[in-house]
C-alpha cells in the first residue's frame, strides 16, 4: 500500500461519472475489487445525487454491505436498508423556488420518498436507470398543491439556460437552499443543511472512524465538499474541467470508462497484484 494511503480504513464514492461506467453499470472488475475491500474490512460509503430506490438496485449488485448516502446527504440508509437519516424540503419554500420563468424545455423533477414527479418524461433521464425502481409521475406544477420534497432537479442539454434558471432561483430570494451541478446538464437545489461530506460524516462517527481516514471519488460539483472534507479526494479524469480547476491540489485519476476507482484502489490501497487483474 502506499504510505500516503496507510491510514485509510474507508472509502466513499459517487456513481454517475464515478463507480458507474457510461453505461450507467458496475462493471465486473470493480465488483471485484469492492468484494476484496470488504473481505479487507474496509468500510465502503457510495454518495450519490440519485434517490435511495434507484441507488439500491445499483449498489446491491456489489454483493458487500454499503452505507448510502442518496439525494446529495438528503438520506443515509445502513447496509441493511434501514433510514438513519432523512431531510425533506418544506412545500412552501419549493413552490417559491419553482416561482420563477422556466423554459418549456428545461424538465423540471421533484424527488419524492417513492416517486418522482416531472413535468415531462425525459428518456435521457429514464436511461440512468437500468432497472425502474423509482418511477416518474407526469404532473402539471401548475396545480400541484404539494410541492414537498427530498431535492429539486432540473435538466437540460444546454448548460447555458440550466445556469441561467439557477440564477433566476437564488435572485428570487431562495436562501434556504443551496445549488450543485452534478452534471453540465443536471441542475439540484437542496437544503443548506444537506450535503454529502456532512452525512458521510454521520456514518464515520456511528461507525467510530474519521473523515481523515477515508479517500473519496467523485466528477461534479455536488462533490466538492465530500472531495475536500476527506482524507484523500480524487477526482475522475471525465470529470468537467471547471471542477478540475476548482479543486487544483486534488490527484486526478483515469475515468469512470477504464474503472479508474476500481484501479486507483488496486493500485494504491490494496496489493498491487491486484492491479494487473
Amino acid at each position: 500500500m502506499n504510505s500516503e494511503l496507510k491510514n485509510i480504513k474507508v472509502i466513499v464514492t459517487d456513481l454517475d461519472g464515478t463507480l458507474l461506467n457510461p453505461q450507467h453499470k458496475i462493471s465486473d472488475y470493480t465488483k471485484s475489487i469492492f468484494q476484496e475491500l470488504h473481505n479487507q474490512n474496509y468500510l465502503i460509503v457510495v454518495a450519490t445525487g440519485r434517490h435511495h430506490l434507484d441507488a439500491m438496485a445499483i449498489i446491491s449488485t456489489l454483493d458487500v454491505p454499503v452505507y448510502l448516502v442518496s439525494s446529495n446527504g438528503a438520506r443515509i440508509h445502513s447496509p441493511e436498508k434501514e433510514e438513519l437519516f432523512a431531510f425533506d424540503l418544506n412545500s412552501e419554500v419549493v413552490k417559491a423556488a419553482l416561482n420563477v420563468e422556466i423554459d418549456p424545455e428545461i424538465t423540471v423533477v421533484l424527488f419524492k420518498e417513492n416517486v418522482w414527479q416531472t413535468n415531462k418524461l425525459n428518456e435521457k433521464l429514464n436511461s440512468f436507470q437500468t432497472e425502474l425502481k423509482y418511477l416518474p409521475e407526469l404532473v402539471d406544477f401548475k396545480t400541484l398543491e404539494d410541492f414537498g420534497a427530498i431535492k429539486i432537479f432540473f435538466a437540460h442539454d444546454n448548460h447555458e439556460k440550466l445556469v441561467a434558471l439557477k440564477e433566476a432561483i437564488l435572485a428570487n430570494g431562495s436562501s434556504a437552499l443551496h445549488h450543485a451541478f452534478s452534471l453540465p446538464t443536471c441542475l439540484e437545489f437542496m437544503d443548506k443543511s444537506v450535503d454529502k461530506a456532512v452525512a458521510i460524516a454521520r456514518v464515520l462517527e456511528k461507525e467510530g472512524f474519521t473523515m481523515q481516514e477515508a479517500v473519496s471519488f467523485g466528477d461534479g460539483f455536488n462533490d466538492v465538499q465530500m472531495l475536500s472534507a476527506t482524507g484523500k479526494g480524487l477526482i475522475m479524469g471525465n470529470a468537467p474541467v471547471l471542477l478540475k480547476e476548482t479543486l487544483p491540489n486534488l490527484e486526478i485519476i483515469k475515468t469512470n470508462a477504464e474503472d479508474g476507482v476500481a484501479h486507483y484502489i488496486a493500485s494504491r490501497i490494496l496489493d498491487e497484484k491486484l492491479a494487473e487483474c
